[in-house]
């Protein structure tokens, strides 16, 4: 996992709010229309009110039909009014994490990229948006103001148009350090690129389920109650793949969903027949009639990777749309056992992010030595938290799983020899993120003067 993933932070698990999701239609009207309202209470109902101290509270948050197309677009308020205490300039300073992205034809990138820079000046943005000729991919965080405004910009594009948007609260401002947007050769990071992929003819993709549809073939292989996690489904029939990191898994997936040997999503290798990783590959020796249902965070890694499996002869693909935040936010956690990793300093996101109201029982699982689900990468014990760390040691930085004990023990870090690492950080307790190396450099030299 070491250079994979930026030195990150964490987040309470207290960001309950719930997530909005939108299909941009081909609509002219303002999308801020709607009088929608929103809060993380989860006893408050809708209010349609209309004065004036209303609509100063009001949300910018709604949902398009996803069967909606043309102006004809169907609008569902998927928020809850916002408590009364509220202040009133919640609006202002609420802030939000927005993913989305779109495979499509665009002839001079480096152009695109210059629109998009310059409608962001002035606006408070951070994140990593992408740019090239096969298409965007954005993640970025901001004020709902700003982040929104940039969303309704991109949409007003024709080729952008039908992209799903996923909006996701963000309680601790920024999830992102800074802004990136420029060219990228790849939008996703893989050994080898992905320019020479045919991701533009959306008949080389699997085929995107709904979420109902994909929680209804779960639940018939299954069963309606969440079975045994770290069992493989190995039905002849049927393999469900989980397209991410390890790490990712170890804090949560679909019951059923084999844990990937993968620590970078670019070495990723199922399905290319390498006798190195055969014992570690799900579908080595698959027929190649086999249904595949992949999954990943938000769908790309999927789009992407299908189109190396239909090469390879891999007929019947199918994959989730959205990935499980879509599915998480439209079914709630059914069929899924613990949180949702995400890549910005949040890290791990429980099912009552994206949806509160549909929280039930506390999944099931039967843990066992070969099961690394909410272990701890030192000692093995389960821990209390399913959200990773880095590694105290700069150097090292590595993201793992840590129970309080063996924070204790190493100091934050991740083995015994990092703890004599010489750029050593302090152990960060509860949700906070890293800061910059001279930032406790500049503290220990001043320690070390007054002793």
């Amino acid at each position: 996992m070491r250079g994979c993933f930026p030195a990150p932070a964490v987040i309470s698990c207290a960001a309950s709010s719930a997530i909005t999701q939108i299909v941009w239609g081909r609509r002219k009207d303002p999308l801020f229309q709607f009088p929608v309202c929103s809060s993380t209470s989860t006893s408050c109902c809708l209010v349609y009110n209309n004065n004036k101290h209303d609509v100063r509270r009001r949300r910018r948050w709604l949902s398009l039909s996803e069967a909606s197309r043309g102006r004809g677009v169907s609008v569902g308020l998927q928020q809850q009014c916002e408590c009364e205490s509220e202040s009133e300039s919640r609006e202002d300073n609420e802030w939000v994490v927005v993913n989305f992205y779109q495979f499509v034809l665009i002839e001079d990138a480096e152009a695109e990229v210059a629109k998009h820079l310059n409608f962001l000046k002035g606006r408070d943005i951070r994140g990593r948006i992408y740019v090239n000729e096969q298409g965007i991919n954005a993640q970025y965080s901001g004020p709902s103001r700003d982040a929104l405004a940039y969303v309704e910009w991109v949409r007003e594009d024709e080729r952008f148009a039908n992209c799903l948007v996923q909006i996701s609260a963000a309680p601790n401002g920024h999830a992102f350090p800074k802004l990136k947007l420029r060219y990228k050769p790849s939008l996703v990071q893989l050994e080898g690129g992905i320019s020479h992929l045919p991701l533009l003819d959306p008949s080389m993709r699997a085929t995107p389920l709904a979420p109902s549809q994909w929680r209804k073939r779960l639940e018939a292989v299954n069963g309606s109650t969440t079975a045994d996690a770290s069992t493989p489904n190995r039905n002849a029939n049927y393999i469900l793949l989980d397209v991410r990191n390890g790490y990712e898994w170890d804090i949560g997936h679909f019951s059923g969903a084999r844990r990937p040997d993968v620590d970078c999503f670019r070495s990723t290798s199922f399905g290319l027949c390498q006798q190195e990783v055969i014992a570690a590959d799900p579908l080595a020796n698959v027929d190649k009639e086999t249904d595949i249902l992949m999954y990943c965070t938000g769908g790309i890694r999927c789009d992407v990777y299908s189109t190396i499996l239909r090469q390879q002869g891999f007929q019947n693909l199918y994959t989730l749309k959205g990935g499980v935040s879509h599915y998480l936010k439209n079914e709630g956690p059914v069929q899924w056992v613990g949180n949702l990793f995400v890549f910005d300093s949040r890290l791990s996101l429980p099912p009552a992010t994206y949806k509160p109201e549909a929280i039930t029982e506390p999944n099931r699982v039967e843990f066992s030595e070969n099961n690394t689900f909410a272990r701890c990468y030192i000692c093995g014990l389960e821990v209390c938290e399913l959200r990773h760390r880095n590694c105290a040691n700069l150097d090292c930085n590595l993201l793992y799983l840590c129970c309080m004990n063996c924070v204790e023990d190493l100091r934050g870090c991740c083995c015994s020899k990092c703890t004599t690492a010489p750029r050593l950080r302090p152990v960060l307790q509860g949700p906070h993120r890293y800061e910059k190396w001279h930032t406790y450099r500049d503290l220990i030299s001043q320690s070390k003067s007054t002793a």
